[in-house]
């Protein structure tokens, strides 16, 4: 357990001394936040006004605080996969430049080496998604407060089963990656395209009927929304006090992907959350499989 402990700590500290990683990871969920609150901040309320019914208004308020609870949930939904992959590169980094090499010389099992590289990444990620978490909750006060504490928490924990999963991801396929170019291609991929698969960039209502039923099967999708319930649940709620019709909410929800549809059938909360819960198993699973096999080997 001291090795353990030794090694983790090093990775961590690593980490945020490489200035490279850190700030990619750091400066990501901001860079974002400003990305979204000046270009698709616009693109969010013109999308949410169009799915209004004829003769009914909302006051500006509380429709800034939808906007702004779209564009928290859709940054964390994404931030959470990617810093965990920035994190994740150290690994990368050390079996590159000969590091992995000279630590397995010492008496440190591989096993070790593995179970460090994820503990440390985890840690990494769940510091700077916090922090990330912090500054969204920080831009929906300003814009528009409709979250309930039972919300606050409800968000707080999607962020920890999403790192979770983007950990457990990123240390999946960084696995198979030993070179800087390899690293940059996959790093440009992930935070390229992964906001569109998960429906953080763009509702998934909006693609066509194919892509829709092809995207139910990736777990990211749950957890973008979970996410969107719970960061327009208040605002939802509101809505519904102010008179909006249930039935008015019910397709809101819909054109927000707050409701999932798997082929026709709405898909519960629970079984989001079972689903990513699952996907994080088998992750994991996959990934120590994968490091006895290469012991062995």
């Amino acid at each position: 357990m001291k090795t353990a402990s030794v090694l983790i700590k090093r990775n961590v500290k690593l980490f945020f001394k490489d200035k490279g990683m850190f700030f990619t990871a750091l400066i990501t969920p901001g860079i974002l936040l400003v990305l979204y609150a000046t270009f698709l901040s616009n693109v969010y309320r013109d999308s949410f006004l169009a799915g209004l019914p004829e003769g009914i208004s909302l006051d500006d308020g509380l429709i800034d605080g939808l906007v702004a609870g779209q564009l928290m949930s859709s940054l964390l939904a994404v931030s959470c996969v990617t810093v965990a992959f920035c994190a994740n590169f150290l690994m990368v980094q050390d079996r590159a430049n000969g590091t992995a090499k000279d630590l397995c010389i010492a008496p440190v099992k591989s096993s070790t080496l593995s179970l460090c590289y994820y503990v440390a990444t985890l840690l990494s990620t769940f510091l700077i998604c916090f922090i990330a978490t912090g500054l969204c909750l920080l831009y929906v006060a300003i814009q528009g407060w409709y979250l309930s504490v039972v919300d606050v928490l409800m968000i707080f924990l999607d962020v920890t089963v999403l790192v979770l999963f983007g950990t457990a991801l990123s240390s999946v396929i960084n696995f198979f990656l030993s070179t800087q170019g390899q690293l940059s291609a996959v790093g440009t991929i992930v935070s390229a395209g992964y906001g569109f698969i998960c429906g953080a960039y763009m509702p998934i209502s909006s693609f066509g009927e194919g892509l829709q039923n092809a995207v139910m099967f990736l777990p990211g999708t749950y957890g973008t929304a979970l996410m969107r319930n719970h960061s327009l649940g208040g605002v939802f709620a509101e809505m519904e006090a102010q008179g909006l019709p249930v039935e008015v909410t019910d397709s809101l929800r819909d054109l927000l992907d707050c409701n999932l549809y798997f082929f026709g059938d709405k898909v519960p909360f629970p079984v989001m959350y079972l689903i990513l819960g699952g996907a994080v198993a088998i992750l994991v699973l996959a990934y120590v499989l994968m490091n006895r096999f290469r012991k062995k080997a």
